[in-house]
């Protein structure tokens, strides 16, 4: 009898979490995320709230798109096809058990390799999700798009954990 009254349970927590979307979350990601673009002057940033579909809805930090002043050229006609830089995205999506999923979608230029994946911060209940969750998850953010537009080969390899094959290759090539 014990798992049907968890049951229960979870399903009362799922109308308690949806309503709580509606009311608390939702206006306070859109009202804490306008103060801090206000407050860090981030260029060209929108808040989005994407409300389409009932009890699925998402509040979306998105940097939007510009050019990426990379250009194809288009065979020998002297025309040159611009290459679209999405900017980045922070996302608040509301999952079908009413709690909140955060994700980082990293830029990427449109035709030049393949988007990263949406990176998953955390799954948050509505009553754990305060502002300085907020204010963390943006400089995850932050982070995120700074590390792609200063993208190396030296700070992938600086980055790795664990074993550093490049000492150990420097020193068998020279054994050699």
């Amino acid at each position: 009898m014990s798992k049907v009254n968890k049951y229960k349970q979870v399903l009362e927590n799922t109308e308690k979490y949806r309503t709580a979307w509606h009311s608390d979350v939702k206006p306070m990601l859109v009202k804490t995320l306008e103060e801090i673009l206000k407050q860090s002057d981030l260029p060209k940033a929108d808040i989005t709230v994407r409300d389409n579909i009932e009890n699925l809805e998402a509040v979306i930090l998105d940097l939007g798109r510009s050019s990426s002043g990379i250009t194809e050229n288009v065979e020998d006609s002297g025309v040159k096809r611009t290459m679209i830089k999405s900017n980045g995205s922070l996302m608040y999506q509301q999952l079908f058990n009413g709690k909140i999923m955060v994700m980082l979608l990293s830029p990427h230029i449109e035709g030049y390799g393949q988007p990263k994946p949406p990176l998953t911060l955390e799954i948050l209940r509505p009553d754990e999700l305060k502002a300085p969750f907020i204010i963390r998850h943006m400089e995850a953010f932050l982070k995120d798009i700074t590390d792609w537009e200063d993208f190396d080969d030296e700070k992938q390899k600086s980055s790795s954990i664990g074993f550093n094959p490049i000492g150990f290759s420097a020193a068998t090539e020279s054994e050699g």
